[in-house]
């Protein structure tokens, strides 16, 4: 009970792999996305304050940090079905927040409610900081979906997950991390070798194309 039950539930998010029930090449765990997630961000962050911008870090990687917490309840849901409707979005929002109060309210002392129901809450909003975070969650998801391409993946689920991921990140283009992004990391992205160029390269400009 208590503190240490949360401890021994990090160990947890090792085995809870995202995207279940697929054949992929390489599987990732929901522990190590978070920590790419921020990592990511600390870089998109990064860019930003390069530009005049002033980034809450703590903010930053507390929301990049936990955005996944959640997940131990109710494990991975796939991106095509948890962002079908915005309806549908909202209802696994509410449910992952109800279940991680009820276990902040369980398993922790009272004195530390207020910052772990505040740290477990949906962090991706209009501030600055959950922008960013909305950005590196879907860069992360990117590269998870290229990964599987560039092994030459039959499923097109991975393309489909592929344009969900840029055509998001794509609705941030008044970040200058995301201008960097688009404009620096990309290009080095498409130029990979060992890869299927041309649809790839086709279905990225059609996005870009698309959002402007």
């Amino acid at each position: 009970m208590g503190v240490h039950t949360y401890f021994k539930s990090l160990s947890d998010l090792e085995h809870l792999y995202r995207l279940p029930g697929k054949f992929k090449f390489q599987s990732h765990t929901v522990a190590a996305h978070s920590f790419k997630v921020t990592k990511i961000a600390q870089f998109l962050g990064t860019v930003e304050e390069m530009n005049g911008e002033t980034v809450n870090w703590r903010s930053l990687y507390e929301k990049s940090l936990n955005h996944d917490y959640a997940e131990l309840f109710t494990g991975d849901i796939k991106t095509p079905v948890k962002y079908a409707t915005v309806e549908l979005k909202e209802l696994f929002s509410q449910v992952e927040e109800q279940m991680a109060r009820k276990f902040i309210e369980a398993e922790f002392p009272e004195e530390f409610h207020e910052a772990y129901f505040n740290r477990f809450k949906e962090g991706k909003d209009s501030s600055l900081e959950g922008r960013l975070l909305s950005v590196a969650d879907k860069v992360d998801l990117l590269y998870e979906a290229y990964g599987e391409i560039l092994k030459r993946n039959p499923d097109p689920l991975f393309f489909e997950i592929y344009e969900e991921a840029l055509t998001t990140i794509l609705k941030f283009q008044e970040l200058h991390s995301v201008k960097y992004f688009i404009d620096q990391v990309m290009p080095d992205m498409l130029a990979e070798k060992f890869m299927p160029h041309s649809e790839l390269r086709d279905l990225t400009e059609r996005i870009i194309n698309r959002c402007e």
